[in-house]
């Protein structure tokens, strides 16, 4: 059987809504990512990037910070095996397999911003966003602002479902591009995360040797 192609949404989508949110915690929400428009997979977020999405209740905005992606089947009693063709095949003989599979990942809640204000708060929100709300990929200006408080690395530090040094790693490689290299920001951060980390130079000399920046990473 031959399926066809997604058909588009009856009103155009937001181009940074990628995902809604299917499991939410106090800490942190998973998200499915949005079938894309053709026939193709879902976008699926970078390690580190950051997302928001929303407090229906307060209209908080809420961020969070990407650190575990993965892609499987949506029937969770077959597991997919391996078919040796190219995505064009793929598209042309097996079009119903981009109907099968699901791409979820889960952000750790970094803070949020109430409604008409543009005062970012760096601790847990009184909720997390709701089951079913929207997910979008945040605007450099968005992050920029955010991160003008270091507050959000010692979340991130806290994690305990994460690989933490490669994620902060990837976080700086993040804000040191979308900043045009702002080099005294990073120090800043080195130094917040100095105090964090109570002078473990070790390990703090290895997440900051992970801060090279090279264009194909976002």
């Amino acid at each position: 059987m031959r399926l066809s192609s997604p058909k588009p949404p009856s009103q155009a989508r937001h181009p940074q809504h990628l995902a809604e949110v299917v499991e939410t915690s106090t800490s942190e929400f998973c998200a499915q990512c949005l079938e894309p428009p053709v026939l193709d997979f879902p976008v699926m977020p970078p390690f580190g990037c950051w997302v928001r999405s929303e407090d229906s209740e307060t209209k908080n905005q809420i961020f969070g910070i990407v650190y575990h992606v993965s892609s499987s089947p949506i029937d969770s009693v077959h597991r997919t095996r391996a078919l040796g063709l190219s995505l064009t095949e793929l598209q042309e003989q097996q079009p119903q397999i981009f109907a099968m599979l699901k791409t979820e990942f889960r952000a750790v809640i970094v803070g949020f911003q109430p409604p008409k204000t543009r005062t970012y708060y760096q601790y847990l929100p009184p909720r997390p966003p709701q089951i079913h709300q929207a997910v979008y990929q945040c605007e450099p200006k968005e992050i920029i602002a955010f991160t003008e408080q270091l507050e959000f690395l010692r979340t991130l530090t806290q994690l305990t479902s994460a690989p933490v040094d490669g994620l902060i790693g990837a976080v700086l490689r993040h804000l040191y591009e979308i900043r045009h290299a702002d080099s005294q920001w990073l120090i800043q951060a080195g130094r917040k995360l100095s105090l964090i980390l109570k002078d473990d130079y070790d390990r703090l000399r290895a997440i900051l040797d992970q801060c090279q920046y090279e264009e194909h990473f976002y």
